[in-house]
């Protein structure tokens, strides 16, 4: 049998380990358009601090590759799937067949439409190692940065570049920091907390028109810049796939079994669309641990067994400067508020289920709050008001706390 494997990230690692799981001698051909060893994107802003170094980045060993006797091609991009006669074409014009193909393309940043950024001196993205890698070689003590983007990339790049140049300032055109993910009252302590750690933030404006070191922004005030950082978003990579024919929508979509519509052909992590148990449809999950789910099921699949993942949820697991944010589910329903300063715990809930919350440095019980979302335990059948204030077994009934101890029960 013969895999391919588009991509180097999570899922393509994921993939690797499910085939791996049940086929240990078919061959499989990885094509990656970085020139690196597989390393953990969550990781680059610390690399920037020098709070971590490239060997301590990498996901996996060294020998992961031989271990898994994978042909691993890097630097090559693949630019076409031709599911007619089962091959995927390289930038070179190579052509690799297969039986079973991966698609892991990830996402690439989104660049908006200003007039004038084609002019501006110094213009970087923060997304791979080697964004980061040019980010820090252009960079002085003197430097004065403008990131676009006070969501995760751009706080993320925010946190690793801060403390290695005169000044950085944050604009968006949001009313706060981090929008996807937080409430307004948690993205204020969140905002207080960047303000005291030297980051100035602009909200509620954009860049009008760039200029080589400059922005006009749209509250028509102008900011000076030696480098600006575009940090807006990420678009999936899904390309390859649509020109192939296969069914997209703003992701690849797939099924339960990472199928796309294309037979013999996969697709998981941040280019997919699959099933969201929160909203019980299909959405763009681009999230570690649902890229490593779907990597995985994909190539148990693929490997002739059948898996599926029908789990996936909106889940954030951030530390910003110190501060640890957590986020999951939806936040629809009731709530239960605790908040001080520093500290801040949302939950939501509705037809007797726990279905999302918001934690801000207080994220001691988030493995039990995720439990209960994923496994829709009935609230009716714990001791809520205790789990709101501080889950723990004594919350549970005597059974269920006996199979939970036994191994034999989940939250």
């Amino acid at each position: 049998m013969r895999y391919v494997i588009i991509g180097n990230s999570t899922a393509a690692i994921a993939g690797i380990e499910g085939i791996r799981s049940k086929d240990k001698q078919g061959c499989i051909t990885l094509i990656s358009m970085e020139n690196h060893h597989t390393y953990s994107k969550p990781l680059i802003s610390y690399l920037m601090q020098g709070k971590t170094n490239i060997d301590r980045m990498k996901y996996r060993p060294d020998s992961f590759y031989k271990d898994n006797d994978v042909h691993a091609i890097f630097a090559k991009k693949a630019v076409k799937i031709d599911p007619d006669i089962k091959s995927v074409f390289l930038d070179d014009s190579t052509a690799v067949e297969y039986d079973k193909l991966l698609v892991a393309t990830g996402s690439s940043p989104f660049i908006p439409d200003i007039l004038g950024l084609d002019k501006v001196n110094d213009m970087h993205t923060f997304m791979t190692l080697d964004d980061a890698k040019s980010l820090l070689d252009c960079v002085t003590s003197q430097s004065r940065i403008l990131i676009l983007g006070a969501g995760l990339i751009g706080l993320k790049c925010c946190e690793g570049i801060k403390d290695k140049v005169s000044f950085v300032t944050v604009i968006d055109m949001a009313k706060q920091v981090l929008p996807s993910i937080l409430d307004k009252e948690s993205s204020d302590i969140v905002t207080d907390y960047l303000l005291k750690q030297g980051v100035n933030i602009k909200l509620s404006c954009s860049v009008k028109q760039a200029y080589e070191n400059s922005a006009l922004l749209t509250d028509e005030t102008t900011i000076e810049f030696d480098t600006l950082v575009i940090a807006v978003g990420v678009r999936p990579n899904i390309s390859i796939l649509k020109a192939a024919k296969a069914d997209t929508d703003r992701g690849v979509l797939i099924d339960e079994h990472c199928k796309t519509s294309i037979e013999d052909i996969y697709a998981a992590g941040d280019c997919t669309q699959g099933y969201d148990m929160t909203v019980n449809n299909k959405r763009v999950l681009a999230l570690l641990a649902n890229a490593y789910m779907q990597g995985f099921t994909a190539g148990v699949n693929m490997a002739g067994n059948e898996a599926s993942f029908n789990t996936g949820m909106p889940m954030n697991a951030l530390s910003l400067m110190g501060m640890h944010i957590l986020s999951a589910g939806v936040y629809e329903g009731e709530d239960y508020v605790e908040k001080n300063e520093a500290k801040y715990k949302r939950l939501f809930y509705s037809e007797d289920k726990l279905k999302g919350f918001i934690l801000v440095d207080d994220i001691e019980c988030a493995g039990i709050y995720t439990a209960m979302i994923r496994n829709k335990t009935p609230l009716s059948s714990v001791d809520f008001d205790l789990i709101k204030r501080k889950p723990s077994l004594c919350a549970l009934a005597i059974e269920k706390r006996s199979n939970l101890l036994n191994g034999k029960e989940t939250w």
